[in-house]
Formats: structure tokens, sequence, C-alpha cells
């Protein structure tokens, strides 16, 4: 399958490799994994598909890191639990294999799919649709890189009152150049009222 990237006028071929995990018996005992493999092959662009008992574990990175150098992979899913607890580990992975990290993406088949169904039939299908549908973004994402930007050690205190007087001088103890914006000609709030 073929996209043409119209950016930069040039058509890739997208090989997208999915990786299904068992996570222990948490996705294993409710999704029939070894069907989601079989079906999620037969997108167009997937060119390799697997499982492993635990994605997240060092042989599971590897296993991914090995089938993006031998497979010539352009991109990952990994059909496993939420993308805050793994996604960076992941494109760690991925990264170290020479993949960008940003055409890595997961499907959360754990949290939104096996915890909360019974029925192995439509928890199967449903992760089925969950993983087909990651894929189809990931073959999306374009590869990113990493911006580095300059800071400026400087703070702004909306309001002259008693909390953002301590707010400048809590920030302008701390080494930082503070600018303190007060709407009144005077500062101090209602204490200075009072």
């Amino acid at each position: 399958m073929e996209i043409l990237d119209t950016d930069n006028g040039i058509v890739m071929v997208e090989r997208v490799g999915v990786f299904v995990c068992h996570c222990g018996r948490n996705i294993a005992d409710t999704v029939d994994v070894k069907k989601v493999v079989s079906t999620v092959s037969k997108h167009p662009y997937v060119v390799h598909a697997e499982d492993y008992k635990y994605m997240c574990s060092t042989p599971g990175q590897e296993l991914i890191q090995k089938a993006i150098k031998e497979k010539n992979l352009t991109a990952v899913v990994v059909a496993a639990c939420s993308p805050s607890l793994h996604l960076e580990t992941f494109r760690v992975a991925s990264d170290g294999a020479g993949l960008n990290p940003y055409k890595v993406e997961m499907a959360n088949i754990r949290e939104q799919n096996s915890w909360v169904h019974e029925d192995v039939d439509a928890a199967t299908e449903k992760a089925i649709r969950i993983i087909w549908s990651v894929v189809n973004k990931v073959v999306g994402n374009k590869p990113l890189e990493k911006v580095r930007g300059g800071v400026v050690k400087r703070c702004l205190v909306i309001g002259g009152g008693i909390a953002g007087i301590q707010a400048a001088l809590d920030v302008a103890n701390n080494g930082f150049e503070v600018i303190l914006v007060e709407k009144s000609p005077t500062i101090g709030g209602r204490m200075a009222q009072l």
C-alpha cells in the first residue's frame, strides 16, 4: 500500500508492525489474542503481527526492535495497556532500533476492553476494531523531531495584593526576574486599605 506525501511530493510504502501483549492474563483471559493477531495481520498496511506475554519486558522490547530491523518497519502499534504507562517505553525501544519514535502508537486493549468485558467474543472483536483504528492513525503520523527552545528565566505576577507580593518575593528569592503588574495605583490590595 502506498501513501502520497503531498508535503514533500514523494510516495512512501508504509510497513506497520503490530505487537499484541497478553499482559500476563489481564488481556489474554478476556481477549482471544491469537485471533486478534490473525485478523489484524490482514490489514493492508500490516506486514508483521505477533503476540507476547509481556511486551513491556526487556525480551518484549527486544522482539519489537528485532522486527523493526528485520521487517524494515516504518511504524509500530503496540496493543497492550494504557499509553500513559508504557508509550514512552515503546518509543524509546523503537528509537533504539532506528524508527522515529513518533511513528509508534499504543492501542489500549486492557483498560478500555479486557477489564470492562466478560464476553470473550465481544472483547476480541472490540480489540480488533481498536487496533485496526490505531493502525490507520499511525500510518498518518509524520516522523517528527524534538524541538529545543531557550527559556527566559522571568516570571510575570498579576495582582499586587498580599498573595501577589508574596509570590513575587518567593520567585525573586529563587533567582528569577519578576515583573509585578497591578491595575490600582497602589499595591497591597485589601490589606493596604485596612
